[in-house]
């Protein structure tokens, strides 16, 4: 899968990349990816279970508000792609040969796809939800956002998942030398300016995302700085909401930025559109492998950031593993307690960031 770009939408990524000079191929990955999906599949899996599992218990289904639910379909998108590691793993211990049934392989490819945007989209709009907590909390505690976070959500599903659906349907599986490769070509015979132009847009459409997710956190960031800290109380709300906005931050410069920077000039080169030497291709590719690799750590970041760093989870998850040491019965917890009605920017803060 590392070979396979998230957003292409034609018939296959494109390496190793041959042509009459050179062949390129970043023979590293196999082994690395091997090794490094291994241990994303185990950490992400247990980590997004346990999240959700932890929601049933903590919030009644009809009590989740927006942000929850927009939490809950962001670890579902994780463990959508967390259940086709195994293959990819299977596939880069084989140096890339794809030795299962060919079906899996596009199956693997859209979930790969679903996860990445899908995570992007339901970040930002954590982001801008948290942004409306901050800057406007009378409007937004008066508000019921409940019914808006399933449209949103249902929009963002079908937006992502209907054209993606592509990769369901093409011929994903290419017969190269001795190996069966996975998303690892483009046909460049045909026409390749809609395969470039789907990049430029998508691409685009990232960056559109990244920028409306730096533009809510500065502003949340001056928010929290002009707000006076009357008491002890308000100094851990502003750090958690610190904590916050410097996670969501990373999580997009470590994981998604470097790839959607490297993706177009990697693309022109696949595409025979950007002539360059071999050694540049092999630079180049390298790079492009470096910041998939970079891509898959999402899924465990993502618990990490919008479940465990909120005071009610890291309760909830030291009580639990306190039970398991004294290997006690975990008792049951008491339902989410919401902030209704008008109140002060500082209560309103303190209870959006610790449920």
């Amino acid at each position: 899968m590392t070979t396979l770009t998230p957003i292409q939408t034609t018939n296959n990524s494109a390496l190793p990349l041959h042509s009459s000079e050179c062949s390129v191929d970043s023979e590293f990955r196999y082994n690395l990816f091997t090794v490094y999906y291994s241990i994303i599949f185990i950490l992400g899996f247990i980590a997004n279970t346990y999240v959700l599992w932890l929601f049933t218990r903590v919030y009644a289904t009809k009590k989740l508000n927006e942000i929850k639910i927009f939490m809950v379909n962001l670890t579902t998108a994780d463990l959508l792609f967390l259940v086709t590691l195994p293959m990819w793993i299977v596939y880069y211990h084989n140096k890339g040969n794809w030795i299962m049934p060919n079906f899996l392989c596009n199956i693997a490819g859209y979930l790969f796809f679903v996860n990445t945007y899908c995570s992007v989209a339901f970040l930002g709009v954590i982001t801008y939800n948290r942004y409306q907590a901050v800057t406007k909390p009378i409007s937004t505690a008066q508000s019921s956002t409940r019914r808006r976070g399933i449209y949103i959500t249902v929009a963002i599903w079908v937006l992502i998942c209907v054209p993606s659906t592509y990769f369901l349907f093409d011929e994903g599986i290419t017969q190269e030398e001795h190996v069966k490769r996975c998303f690892e070509r483009y046909d460049t015979k045909g026409n390749t300016t809609p395969v470039l132009a789907v990049h430029v847009i998508i691409c685009l459409c990232f960056f559109i995302t990244f920028l409306i997710v730096l533009v809510c956190n500065v502003h949340i960031i001056r928010t929290l700085l002009s707000q006076p800290l009357k008491t002890q109380k308000s100094a851990r709300v502003r750090q958690r909401a610190f904590w916050l906005v410097c996670t969501v931050f990373t999580v997009f410069i470590l994981c998604f930025v470097p790839h959607h920077l490297v993706d177009l000039p990697w693309t022109l080169m696949v595409l025979e559109k950007w002539k360059m030497g071999c050694s540049a291709q092999k630079i180049l590719n390298d790079t492009h492998q470096i910041t998939l690799f970079l891509l898959g750590a999402n899924c465990v970041l993502d618990p990490i950031i919008y479940c465990f760093l909120t005071k009610k989870f890291r309760k909830h998850l030291s009580e639990n593993l306190k039970n398991i040491k004294d290997s006690r019965k975990c008792s049951k917890q008491t339902t989410e307690t919401a902030v209704e009605g008008v109140i002060p920017l500082e209560e309103y803060l303190h209870t959006s960031f610790k449920s």
